[in-house]
């Protein structure tokens, strides 16, 4: 076999690759509509049946010559299918097949079969917020004679499934073997699921999707088990990291038990004012909301506090319920102030913005599902909507400061398990 493919090769080779090819130009141009796309594909089909019978050729050698050291033999054409323009068509493939190992593969057929493209087609389709159904209508249109497949509403279903389903095992299963000193956690809705995010951001300010969990609602269970899959797939569990959150219980109680003294979180200061707000009547908005920012855009944590002490005292008799929100998780908004970080830097991870961009991101990718059968379902839209926003992910606002931050948590780290030990 070994020395039939050496044979096989020394004439591929040595064949002359110039061949003519006669296009039926006037048949085609007929049709106006498909004509220039038409005349493409008749010429590509012209030109793939000569390079598949000029291979043939050097296989068996030249048509009606009798050879007796011919490696194979012609057996004539078969209907086989390439890929063109986002769809398979009809071509004739001519046979060449070996004395004792059977038919052997041409690889011009080989390269022009290939699945590549056709999945590259349909997966920039479905990010275009294409149905499947429309699918067929925005590709080019054929001429009448030839023979098309793989455009129909469930082929184009069945491809992307499949594609999306390995697309989202490999990414899921891909190790974290950089270091991630922030996280952001935050969750989207559909309908009556939520799909929990985790968004890293490394020491050079790149982002990272480090994973997906899809649960009923944002419960320390749900978060807890992304947390651990996070870790089983290399997040340094002992490595000082800055978690920013929206605000939800669950996720600071699960990121504090799972991390302990190596986590610092950061409270959205947006979700935070928009909770303080929601307790006041609406002439109060713009006076609180000025307050919350003067506080916020000091540089001095206690007087920072007190600022928002004072704020919460302020309102305790007539509204006490924006007081408690003021008061409630009031030192987790200060965190990144604790840590000495300004400027840009302090700006990008003082809110969950570059996480709730994310996610508008999947909403608008996913807008035309109008059902959601199951959560396998679920994870492979978010997965591939994550998978085409990552293409366009740029370093974060002031990440010259990242080697600061990460400083910074350092230090805290230590100092935090030498005051315990101190008490101990």
């Amino acid at each position: 076999m070994k020395s039939l493919t050496k044979s096989i090769r020394s004439k591929l080779v040595a064949r002359d690759a110039n061949v003519q090819v006669t296009v039926p130009v006037a048949s085609v141009l007929r049709d106006v509509r498909s004509a220039f796309f038409g005349l493409c594909v008749n010429a590509g089909k012209a030109v793939l049946g000569a390079m598949m019978e000029a291979e043939r050729s050097a296989l068996c050698g030249p048509k009606g010559v009798p050879d007796a050291e011919r490696a194979a033999y012609r057996g004539g054409h078969t209907r086989s299918w390439v890929t063109l323009g986002g769809r398979r068509i009809a071509i004739a493939r001519p046979r060449a097949r070996a004395v004792q190992a059977g038919e052997l593969a041409l690889p011009t057929f080989t390269w022009a079969a290939e699945d590549d493209a056709l999945n590259a087609v349909t997966m920039a389709a479905m990010a275009a917020q294409v149905s499947t159904r429309r699918y067929q209508s925005t590709l080019d249109p054929l001429p009448p004679t030839q023979l098309q497949c793989a455009v129909s509403k469930s082929a184009v279903s069945r491809r992307f499934v499949a594609l999306s389903a390995e697309q989202l095992r490999v990414w899921l299963s891909r190790r974290i073997e950089v270091a991630m000193p922030v996280v952001m956690i935050d969750g989207i809705y559909f309908q009556e699921r939520v799909v929990l995010v985790a968004l890293g951001f490394d020491t050079q300010g790149n982002k990272h999707v480090l994973g997906l969990r899809e649960g009923s609602t944002e419960k320390t269970q749900v978060v807890r088990a992304l947390l651990s899959d996070l870790i089983d797939r290399g997040l340094d569990a002992d490595a000082a990291r800055l978690w920013v959150v929206d605000g939800a219980k669950a996720l600071r109680r699960a990121i504090t038990e799972t991390f302990g003294a190596h986590a610092f979180v950061q409270r959205c200061q947006e979700h935070k004012r928009r909770n303080v707000l929601d307790h006041l009547p609406e002439e109060l908005h713009a006076g609180v909301s000025r307050t919350l920012r003067d506080a916020w855009d000091t540089r001095d944590a206690a007087l920072a506090r007190r600022q928002l002490e004072r704020l919460a005292n302020s309102l305790a008799k007539n509204h006490p319920g924006a007081a408690a929100s003021v008061r409630e998780g009031l030192l987790e908004t200060l965190t990144l102030i604790e840590l000495g970080i300004d400027c840009a830097l302090y700006r990008t991870f003082r809110t969950t913005n570059p996480i709730e961009n994310l996610n508008g991101l999947i909403a608008h990718y996913t807008r035309n599902v109008k059902r959601w059968r199951d959560g396998e379902m679920l994870l492979r839209w978010v997965g591939t909507a994550l998978h085409e926003a990552g293409r366009g992910f740029r370093a974060v606002r002031g990440y010259r400061d990242m080697k600061r931050l990460t400083s910074a948590l350092d230090q805290r780290v230590h100092s935090r398990f030498d005051s315990r030990s101190k008490v101990a």
